[in-house]
């Protein structure tokens, strides 16, 4: 495997960050920016010229990741040549967020094939129930096929995301990339850092991903006493304050934020399920704490490669984390950097969520939130 990058900025135009002469040998292209960058077709025109027999794959980020830097408003392409590894990739429309269970069904059809290995999602982040497009992608895709990906983001604006497939950037979109063959090894891990407190809180009354009612109190109403001055910045402000999920039947929980609020019914949407009857609790951030989860998630990623360093690693985290972290955002980078080792590519973005399994050896994926998410590729 042979990677390169090359980097948009509107002060600098197109340069470029390495150079492995790929061009015409390039087969996938991870493409990361800004929704109106990735909008104006002269841009992907231009990633089209440099890999004309490519694939594209992508979205739009709250932030871009190249190297141990973190980007806004720039577009991040990382070319990848594979020695011996196919490539497909799969899309589906997702009109309604009800659909997000058959979306996750469609795609994994549509890629389970012999010899698959992994499948990597790019979603919509808005539009989307991403527990429910999991459990779709789980239910058909057989247990050894692991999946990893995130949700798309728009900076903080939570007004569209786009995802790029091929020459096509569009709206209400989910793609998978399957990876194919006895050459790809692929490790993943994903950590939060964030600190609960306070008395765990039932969950009264929700439906899928829309949470009404916390202890027989409206949630809206319970959430905004939480936030203080912090609630007028709502749903951005969520950001920064997430729940803590206990998932049944299971020592784990999960992180959970929100997308949307409805003064009018006092109802909160989050990006995943919060089950009617399940316990949450309310979260705060901890600086050091978020980058060692950093850290614990390339650690946990590097398990299955034995100690060897991945030709490229994929980072996905989420928006909540960079606005906690301010100008410390790119420190869990350099966390990251120090597990992978120097000759690893790192590229990524900044999410409204992410996409992986629990733990290292497991293969059914769940919605994450407020965690780095790390998928790592090595060709033997």
């Amino acid at each position: 495997m042979k990677t390169e990058q090359i980097i948009f900025s509107t002060k600098s135009g197109w340069t470029r960050k390495s150079d492995n002469g790929l061009g015409n040998l390039a087969q996938l292209v991870f493409v990361f920016g800004n929704r109106h960058l990735l909008k104006n077709p002269k841009n992907i025109a231009f990633i089209k010229e440099n890999y004309p027999l490519a694939k594209f794959a992508g979205c739009s980020t709250s932030g871009e990741i190249c190297q141990e830097e973190v980007f806004d408003e720039n577009i991040i392409c990382t070319a990848v040549w594979f020695e011996k590894t196919t490539i497909e990739i799969a899309e589906e429309k997702i009109n309604s967020m009800n659909d997000s269970f058959l979306v996750g069904e469609k795609l994994a059809k549509k890629l389970m094939k012999d010899n698959l290995r992994h499948v990597m999602i790019f979603s919509e982040g808005l539009n989307i129930n991403g527990s429910e497009l999991t459990k779709g992608l789980n239910k058909q895709l057989d247990n050894s096929i692991s999946v990893t990906g995130g949700l798309a983001g728009d900076q903080a604006e939570f007004i569209e995301t786009v995802i790029v497939h091929n020459q096509s950037v569009d709206t209400n979109l989910v793609i998978g990339i399957g990876f194919y063959g006895d050459n790809i090894q692929v490790g993943y891990g994903s950590m939060g850092g964030w600190d609960s407190f306070g008395v765990d809180r039932e969950v009264t009354r929700s439906e899928k991903n829309i949470l009404y009612e916390l202890d027989g109190q409206p949630a809206l109403e319970l959430y905004k006493k939480y936030l203080g001055a912090h609630a007028a910045n709502l749903p951005s402000s969520a950001l920064l304050f997430p729940l803590s999920l206990q998932l049944e039947q299971s020592d784990t929980s999960v992180v959970r934020t929100i997308l949307s609020i409805n003064e009018t019914d006092g109802s909160m949407v989050f990006a995943g399920d919060i089950p009617q009857g399940s316990y949450v609790r309310l979260m705060k951030a901890s600086f050091d704490r978020l980058i060692d989860g950093a850290n614990d998630a390339a650690e946990m990623s590097t398990l299955s490669l034995r100690n060897s360093q991945p030709d490229l690693a994929i980072l996905i985290s989420c928006v909540g984390r960079k606005l906690v972290l301010k100008q410390r955002v790119e420190e869990e980078l350099e966390a990251i950097r120090e597990v992978t080792g120097q000759t690893t590519t790192l590229t990524g973005f900044y999410s409204y969520g992410e996409i992986c399994p629990l733990k290292p050896f497991e293969q059914h994926c769940e919605l994450h939130n407020q965690t780095m998410t790390i998928t790592v590729f090595k060709e033997v």
